[in-house]
């Protein structure tokens, strides 16, 4: 049977999605690229925010479509918008031959099984993975589930459950796992990577984990996916700082940076935490390249509100950010406020932070140029003669790219001297060596510049 899985939402959904396939090659199963050439379509799903809930509608949809005018027989919906909504889902959209929750993930294979749209298993390999994508030496390593904090927009723990971490010698086999199927970079994520092992008898904590992963594999580039600041210990500072392998990378999610908001968002941090974290982690681990995300428009946002959020990012200067508008999810704490920012004053305030946010980026990647780094080659020269490569600073798929005239094989590090920013978000190299080592941290950059008052500003937004 050929079947066909789409992927949509985060890196955890790409874990499961990869098991996925592997189950299902175990049962003589064939993925293939096109879904118009698959017997079977899958499509796990993403219910975070609306948007990610319209496009899972338009993936399972064009799924459906492809059910009456190609040569597919099944069409399956799986993961977090079916948790949510199976039973809206189930009525609206017939076509669908079965829906399965994130919480449901074992019952996929029996239930094609049960339907005969596989047959029995040809291999037993558990939990081995299996990639589907260009770049099999870039892979995620989910270590928990599920999440505890509770905060008021966020509808991940009605999807996903509680917070339980796996264990470590679970997660240590599996990185291995991933090392021999080719992995030279794996990407650490939870929902809070920082709570891993609180929940767990054992003492284990990120820290040791980390450690566990460094002895027991090779892998050149370990990342750390979304830490919460409150769960940022000198341990385990101490252990990224004095670890070439771990990259000197932090994605803290921060939300927003006022208290009054934070309070109503229940975040477990306050500005000064948030503050204090991100200087002592730039100490500890000099060079160390910070991503966050925040919300703008929560309930109760106040132009006062806002304006501390700007000031916020303009004096921690963090190198690349993710900002959304809020929209209230069913079921959470925050759709029983009242949504009293206007649509066209949160976008006013989307473009204003992604406008501040882009003269940052700018400073803190200028401050980058001269810099000897190592690369890690994506893939193979194009027409150009340019090599598709990463640097420390760029996490997969959210961080931009960079460019290297070289014709070092994908899946190696090459030493480059970064010479440009192009595209804002991207940078030209030019290739010093191939590195047949582990790569060593890269040097601190030269402090940015005073950022310039940008010309949007507060009062221009009246609220």
């Amino acid at each position: 049977m050929k079947f066909h899985l789409v992927t949509l939402g985060c890196d955890k959904n790409t874990v499961d999605s990869e098991r996925y396939i592997a189950q299902l090659r175990d049962h003589g199963a064939v993925s293939v690229a096109d879904g118009a050439e698959a017997e079977l379509i899958i499509v796990n799903t993403c219910g975070f925010i609306d948007a990610a809930k319209a496009e899972s509608i338009d993936a399972i949809v064009a799924a459906g479509r492809m059910k009456f005018e190609g040569s597919a027989t099944a069409v399956v919906a799986v993961g977090c918008m079916v948790e949510r909504h199976k039973a809206e889902l189930e009525e609206a959209l017939p076509e669908v031959d079965f829906f399965l929750g994130a919480s449901e993930t074992e019952r996929l294979v029996p239930m094609l099984h049960e339907r005969g749209l596989i047959g029995d298993p040809v291999t037993q390999h558990p939990g081995i993975r299996v990639y589907a994508g260009d770049t099999p030496f870039v892979r995620y390593l989910k270590v928990s589930e599920g999440c505890d904090h509770g905060c008021a927009f966020c509808a991940i723990p009605l999807m996903r459950g509680t917070h339980r971490s796996f264990a470590r010698d679970e997660i240590v086999r599996e990185a291995q796992l991933l090392e021999l199927q080719g992995a030279r970079e794996v990407n650490l994520v939870a929902q809070d990577l920082a709570h891993y092992g609180r929940d767990r008898q054992d003492g284990v904590r990120l820290p040791d984990l980390l450690e566990a992963l460094l002895a027991e594999t090779s892998i050149p580039w370990i990342r750390n996916m979304y830490l919460y600041s409150a769960g940022i210990t000198p341990r385990l500072l101490e252990v990224i700082a004095g670890a070439p392998r771990i990259l000197r990378y932090l994605d803290m999610p921060i939300q927003h940076a006022s208290d009054a908001v934070l309070e109503r968002m229940r975040r477990p941090e306050r500005q000064r935490t948030i503050r204090e974290k991100v200087a002592r982690f730039r100490d500890a681990v000099p060079g160390v390249a910070i991503r966050t995300t925040c919300i703008v428009g929560f309930p109760g946002e106040t132009d006062d509100d806002f304006a501390q959020l700007l000031d916020f990012l303009r004096e921690t200067e963090i190198e690349r950010l993710g900002v959304f508008t809020y929209s209230p999810q069913e079921g959470t704490r925050g759709a029983l406020l009242n949504d009293d920012v206007p649509e066209s004053l949160k976008l006013q305030r989307l473009e204003a932070v992604q406008e501040l946010q882009r003269h940052i980026t700018a400073e803190r990647y200028e401050s980058r140029i001269g810099t000897l780094a190592p690369a890690l080659i994506e893939a193979a020269t194009n027409e150009d003669g340019l090599a598709r490569a990463r640097l420390p600073w760029q996490a997969d798929d959210i961080d931009g790219v960079t460019w290297v005239a070289t014709d070092a094989a994908p899946g190696s590090f090459v030493e480059v001297m970064v010479d440009e920013v192009v595209d804002d978000y991207d940078f030209h190299a030019t290739a010093q060596r191939v590195l047949a080592e582990v790569p060593k941290p890269v040097a601190e950059p030269k402090r940015s510049r005073s950022l310039p008052v940008t010309s949007t500003t507060i009062g221009s937004f009246g609220r």
